[in-house]
């Protein structure tokens, strides 16, 4: 199998998945509990809550942990809302953001909140002058991912921290870093961001787990879960030791020797996009610069009808949610991309075990059977 989708999800290491079992069979007490078992879980949290603020490099008390990105998203834009609430009611997004970020905000909307979604250029890129443009007196909310994960461009999150703290605004800054996190290097004091989601499935953790960064502007942040005060009180319910303990491990791993494997990543996207662009065809998706992330787009030629066949073959690629119940992504809606290319948009993401013989499999069978099985539309 030729596996080219891991900005969907990752393959588990077996050491990550080993962690988990030892959790599952040995560790199995309730971080709550006061009896021995009881103890040594609840420190199993602690010690993998203090890799997490490793890699962020803040304060292990300024990270939660969610089930999901998606969970942290929602919750980030509650909170802010709920804390600006004697502010404003406006808001600034993108329109090109994960769907756990967008829904919420039209949810908002539906409470009288009035959000300005920023449109990227054909590139797929914002700036931080749209941001500039938008604000106002009464934004409570700026909420911008760090990389998009259907094109791979990264957004310009740490200048629009120095934008707001220039304005002296009392806008939170928001960042849906799954997409970014260990795959580009920053810290949450660098990306000067009030709130930053990450999920652990994105890099090598089970699914199930994630979290989110609680800068020094959130004040009494408002809880996500009342009830048994786990996770400080902001989040109750029994920790899921197991995936908490998976997604320290992957973290771990993920950081050994985190500048090649990122050079690496980058050095396997060029070697594909010089692949791909050879094949008639074939034409590039906006210009990402996320080691991880390339989408190119085989104009004609639906890329659900692309995926499948390949994924016969045992080539994992996406189609980059080019389709979803009929319609075009929102994100090259807003782009602006012709129909016939928006449809025919494929994604392939790489992790540092991506080789080029993945890349040549890829290639060899979209030229072998470009026009002989995919019908055109």
């Amino acid at each position: 199998m030729h596996y080219l989708d891991h900005a969907a999800t990752t393959p588990v290491p077996r050491a990550v998945a080993n962690a988990m079992v030892e959790v599952l069979i040995n560790g199995f007490g309730n971080p709550s509990a006061q009896y021995p078992l009881g103890r040594e879980a609840h420190a199993l949290v602690e010690r993998c809550r203090g890799v997490l603020a490793e890699a962020l490099d803040c304060e292990a008390s300024r990270f939660v942990f969610t089930s999901c990105g998606s969970e942290s998203d929602n919750w980030a834009l509650r909170l802010a809302a709920h804390q600006g609430r004697h502010v404003g009611r406006h808001i600034i997004t993108t329109a090109v953001e994960h769907s756990a970020v967008l829904e919420p905000c039209r949810l908002l909307e539906q409470e009288g909140y009035e959000v300005t979604y920023l449109k990227p250029d054909r590139n797929g890129n914002i700036t931080a002058g749209q941001v500039a443009q938008a604000l106002r007196e009464d934004t409570v909310l700026v909420s911008m991912m760090l990389v998009n994960n259907e094109t791979g461009c990264v957004f310009p999150v740490e200048e629009v921290a120095a934008l707001l703290r220039a304005r002296s605004s009392r806008a939170l800054l928001h960042t849906d870093a799954v997409q970014g996190f260990l795959k580009l290097p920053f810290t949450a004091a660098s990306l000067g961001a009030d709130l930053i989601s990450v999920s652990g499935h994105k890099l090598g953790a089970p699914k199930g787990v994630g979290g989110l960064y609680l800068g020094e502007r959130v004040r009494a942040p408002r809880p996500l879960i009342a009830g048994g005060g786990q996770e400080n009180g902001l989040r109750s319910g029994t920790e899921a030791t197991a995936q908490i303990a998976g997604f320290a491990k992957a973290v771990e791993l993920r950081r050994e020797n985190a500048a090649q494997k990122l050079a690496h990543m980058a050095a396997i996207k060029d070697y594909a996009l010089t692949r791909l662009l050879a094949i008639e065809g074939v034409s590039r998706v906006g210009n990402g610069t996320a080691p991880h992330i390339l989408a190119v787009s085989l104009a004609g030629y639906p890329s659900a009808n692309v995926v499948s066949e390949l994924g016969a073959q045992g080539i994992c690629i996406s189609a980059g949610s080019a389709c979803h119940r009929g319609k075009l992504s929102h994100v090259y809606a807003a782009m602006g991309l012709p129909k016939r290319t928006a449809a025919g948009v494929l994604r392939i993401s790489f992790a540092p075990e991506t080789e080029r013989a993945d890349i040549d499999a890829l290639a060899d069978a979209l030229e072998a059977h470009r026009a002989s099985r995919f019908p055109m539309l």
